[in-house]
């Protein structure tokens, strides 16, 4: 079966995400944006590369949701970005309109999709698109605990000068501010990082992954980060269609894992063809327990703001 995936939102993410799918060839894809124009010049651009990349994806721009009739996933990505001296939360009412009617036509036209979240603040964007839809919601991710993820992992490659590949680590919580790395649970070519790194060291990292994304913003001063994001979109769109069954950090919906119900934010978790599978409960100390219910306690905030009952 050749997949059909839908990106809403044709900026720097989406388009990142639609090239990354269309390079490697496992899906058709869609652009789709309000500017119409935008998501058809972008599509065409990828579209004529694919010869080059020997890719058989075909893509396509558009502003009409019709279009995406049958598709197996579909990336939200369209929403306003940060600008310097913005959080993720300052984005909340404009983003959850964007996100509130995308997630109204997922529902119309591809009701048996798989929804990655990627909008911010993501985590809440993630629990109004499973509220609107209705969809299970093993059927609806957050992208953020890859991204988090990879952050950590480069700055520990970086103090150590190895290379990121031999990084190992896990960070749970909400995608933000809030996050919480897991030393504990990070390794270097098998090392415990704790055995490598001092702690106060450890805690600058900590605090750098924490503010990745307002760094990149603060850099680039007219936009966000869009190169990780999109590559971490992408190992999860690659792990549901060929089912990989990977481990990874991603936001899902807390039935009462970790001791919380009701709420989406950032654990382990099985990713396959049907969705976030499986999540993973690992134990921990007082001191994560506690950074986690300040983090899940920050997206529950927001959430009682947009009035989301579900």
């Amino acid at each position: 079966m050749k997949y059909k995936t839908t990106i809403i939102g044709a900026g720097n993410v989406g388009a990142s995400i639609a090239q990354l799918v269309a390079f490697h060839g496992i899906s058709d894809c869609i652009l789709l944006d309000i500017e119409e124009n935008m998501a058809k010049g972008k599509a065409l651009d990828i579209a004529e590369a694919c010869p080059v990349w020997n890719s058989a994806s075909l893509v396509s721009g558009t502003s009409d949701y019709s279009t995406i009739k049958g598709s197996n996933i579909v990336i939200i990505t369209a929403g306003i970005a940060r600008k310097p001296g913005m959080s993720r939360d300052d984005l909340l009412n404009v983003n959850a309109d964007i996100v509130g009617n995308a997630a109204k036509n997922i529902a119309k036209f591809c009701p048996e999709a798989i929804i990655i979240v990627v909008t911010n603040p993501m985590d809440v964007m993630a629990q109004l698109a499973y509220s609107i839809t209705g969809f299970n919601s093993k059927r609806i991710m957050g992208m953020g605990g890859i991204l988090d993820s990879s952050r950590f992992k480069t700055f520990i490659a970086m103090e150590l000068k190895v290379s990121p590949s031999v990084v190992n680590t896990m960070v749970l919580g909400g995608h933000g501010d809030q996050m919480l790395p897991l030393p504990r649970y990070t390794t270097v070519g098998g090392i415990p990082l704790t055995e490598l790194i001092s702690k106060e060291r450890i805690d600058q990292l900590i605090q750098r992954t924490a503010t990745g994304g307002a760094e990149i913003v603060k850099l680039l001063e007219k936009g966000s980060a869009f190169y990780a994001p999109a590559a971490s979109t992408f190992q999860m769109i690659k792990a549901i269609i060929f089912d990989e069954k990977l481990l990874v950090p991603a936001s899902c919906y807390l039935d009462g894992e970790y001791g919380f119900k009701g709420v989406y934010s950032g654990v382990p978790v099985i990713i396959g063809a049907g969705g976030a599978e499986k999540i993973i409960e690992i134990k921990l100390n007082e001191d994560e327990k506690k950074g986690f219910a300040n983090s899940v306690d920050s997206v529950k905030e927001s959430v009682a703001k947009l009035g989301i009952i579900k």
